[in-house]
């Protein structure tokens, strides 16, 4: 959640959550190219859950709640850094850092990209959390009011990020899209990242504002490798910007 005209980037961005911790997102996945604003906190209360689904079925369960705060950290207009920690609960090693630097749109020269590194999912317990995912990403704005595309790459711990027979798979790519449907109040936001691990997958969901700093996201996300992260479940993401 962070930047685009800061209401509508608040709408578009928010912290989506898994079993990790997360910077900037467009929707379940990094694929954005929006950095929190410099001294702006964001509070994210991310649940992920399934529905209809019977407990004898084996398919029901959710994620940990993620709660995660995020702060922009540089003052300056062409060169944009956030710093963030989610805590996860249930959970044994409940703590994830993030970081992201990068350039907004137009930055660099007239129609330049937006352009943005990071790294996410820093987990505290080494062999277990610590998927510490570097990624890259390039976002542009569409002509004609046809919404924003990201698009990028990633790669993480080999040792922890891994598909359901347990064989490493940490790295592919991501893309991402949003577009505002009514200024200030509805937007959509989808996304997909590939790799058969506890990254991969996507989902596509509207976001109400209530006002200009606080939204609600909603939608299902389905996943690559359903032994890693089970059923399809469905998110209700809570952004605060202060």
């Amino acid at each position: 959640m962070k930047k685009a005209s800061l209401s509508i980037g608040l709408v578009l961005c928010a912290s989506a959550a898994l079993t990790r911790a997360t910077p900037s997102t467009t929707y379940w996945t990094p694929a954005c190219s929006d950095i929190q604003p410099y001294r702006v906190l964001h509070v994210g209360i991310d649940n992920y859950f399934t529905i209809g689904k019977k407990a004898s079925s084996g398919e029901q369960g959710s994620f940990p709640t993620d709660v995660g705060l995020t702060i922009g950290v540089l003052p300056f207009e062409k060169l944009q850094m956030e710093v963030g920690v989610d805590a996860l609960y249930p959970s044994d090693y409940p703590y994830y850092l993030n970081g992201k630097i990068g350039t907004p749109e137009n930055a660099l020269f007239s129609h330049s990209p937006a352009l943005n590194v990071g790294i996410l999912n820093v987990g505290l317990k080494h062999g277990v959390t610590d998927q510490n995912v570097l990624d890259a990403v390039a976002g542009v704005t569409l002509p004609y009011g046809l919404g924003r595309l990201h698009a990028g790459a990633y790669a993480g711990n080999r040792k922890v990020l891994v598909n359901g027979d347990g064989k490493a798979d940490a790295a592919g790519w991501m893309i991402g899209y949003d577009r505002v449907l009514i200024p200030d109040k509805l937007s959509i936001a989808a996304d997909y990242m590939s790799g058969d691990n506890a990254l991969g997958g996507g989902g596509v969901g509207l976001s109400y504002s209530f006002d200009k700093n606080v939204s609600l996201l909603f939608g299902p996300v389905w996943f690559n490798d359903k032994a890693v992260n089970g059923a399809t479940k469905w998110t209700a993401q809570l952004d605060v910007n202060l």
